[in-house]
């Protein structure tokens, strides 16, 4: 008899999935992905699925928002210009790690959530969910921000007052919009 799987099961497994590319992304750009590597790992399209550039530019962010994949056209093969906060572009090691949250909305769409993010870009930089998390707390906090920002282009749950954000937060964020 067959098993019949479940959306969480789907879920699970987008993010299991999304651990593993971003191990593959650390064991073949290594574990320091500055940013040099992190232009490589644009052009692979083993890791993004469709073209994307970088641009240091806050017209399309919302307030406290650290970088967003602006699509380029109505389909994804259009590419997509990762656009992120001016701040950074004198902070070229940081980007990194903004960019690569950024990824699993490119790569996987609407059906992507912030948890599968954290999951890809801890994964690429070794670090735990926790403390990539922690990471991109840490950078809206420097934007003065109190709403991680974090899941615009990707789905969000509406969460009850005092609960966190994402499993590794520790904020009070209401809700994750």
């Amino acid at each position: 008899m067959a098993t019949q799987l479940t959306a969480e099961d789907a879920r699970q497994s987008l993010r299991d999935h999304c651990a593993t590319k971003g191990a593959e992304v650390r064991a073949k750009f290594g574990p320091n992905l500055g940013w040099a590597e992190l232009n490589q790992l644009l052009e692979d399209r083993k890791f993004v699925r469709y073209p994307c550039t970088i641009a240091f530019d806050a017209a399309p962010l919302q307030p406290d928002e650290f970088a967003y994949p602006e699509p380029l056209g109505a389909r994804p093969d259009a590419g997509f210009r990762v656009c992120v906060h001016p701040r950074f572009e004198t902070e070229l090691n940081s980007v990194p790690a903004l960019v690569l949250y950024q990824l699993v909305a490119v790569n996987y769409g609407d059906f992507a959530t912030a948890e599968d993010a954290e999951a890809f870009g801890a994964a690429a930089l070794g670090l735990s969910r926790e403390d990539y998390y922690k990471q991109l707390c840490k950078v809206v906090d420097d934007l003065g921000g109190a709403n991680p920002g974090l899941d615009r282009g990707l789905q969000a749950e509406e969460r009850p007052a005092g609960i966190p954000c994402s499993p590794n937060c520790s904020c009070s964020t209401s809700s994750v919009t």
